[in-house]
């Protein structure tokens, strides 16, 4: 597997070393050896299957909240997204930025998201399927949500959002919501409960 650094300290585009013949290619998708040795948290708590119909499909921007924080790795099944992550890390010189990497079956990447990132996707063709692991058990009390539209993050997405859920529409700003995202996120609360996304 190959390890490429974002910007966002501790986010990695992961890509598989694909051995190529006439039959198509094999390459490993996930090693817990390799994560382990950069310093990522390489235990499974779950694995989620996501699909979207349309094209054009917003999800996000999803979090927990500590003691609940989860790392995650999420991979296309079928499709193409463009994955979206943002550091909310109080003390990180990146803090409430954000990087954008398409994910499809022509690239084979996956992205690894560390806790204490918010995580959103668009789909960029019908039909769009994603497999992400989590390193944390779903915690319907420690989650949380940036608007995916709020404009202190200025995350440009590349089509007309086709759909959205009541739910990731009805986030609140930034305004209102830094104060407490700050105080919660500080990195004195955030000891993970599990491992790996």
């Amino acid at each position: 597997m190959i390890f490429t650094e974002t910007k966002l300290k501790g986010a990695f585009i992961v890509d598989v070393e694909c051995r190529r013949d006439d039959r198509g290619f094999f390459g490993r998708a996930f090693c817990q050896r390799e994560f382990e040795e950069l310093g990522l948290e390489a235990n499974v708590a779950q694995t989620n299957v996501g699909v979207s119909v349309k094209r054009g499909t917003l999800r996000g921007m999803h979090f927990q909240y500590p003691p609940a924080i989860e790392a995650k790795l999420v991979r296309y099944m079928h499709g193409a997204i463009l994955d979206v992550i943002v550091d909310l890390r109080p003390e990180s010189s990146t803090f409430l930025e954000h990087v954008a990497v398409e994910l499809s079956s022509e690239n084979q990447r996956a992205l690894y998201i560390p806790g204490r990132f918010a995580h959103g996707y668009q789909t960029l063709q019908d039909g769009t399927a994603i497999l992400y692991q989590a390193s944390t058990f779903y915690a319907p009390g420690a989650e949380g949500g940036l608007r995916y539209d709020d404009p202190r993050l200025s995350i440009a997405w590349p089509l007309p959002v086709a759909a959205v859920s009541g739910k990731d529409s009805n986030f609140d700003l930034l305004e209102a919501l830094e104060g407490e995202l700050t105080a919660r996120m500080s990195p004195a609360r955030s000891e993970p409960v599990g491992v790996l996304s």
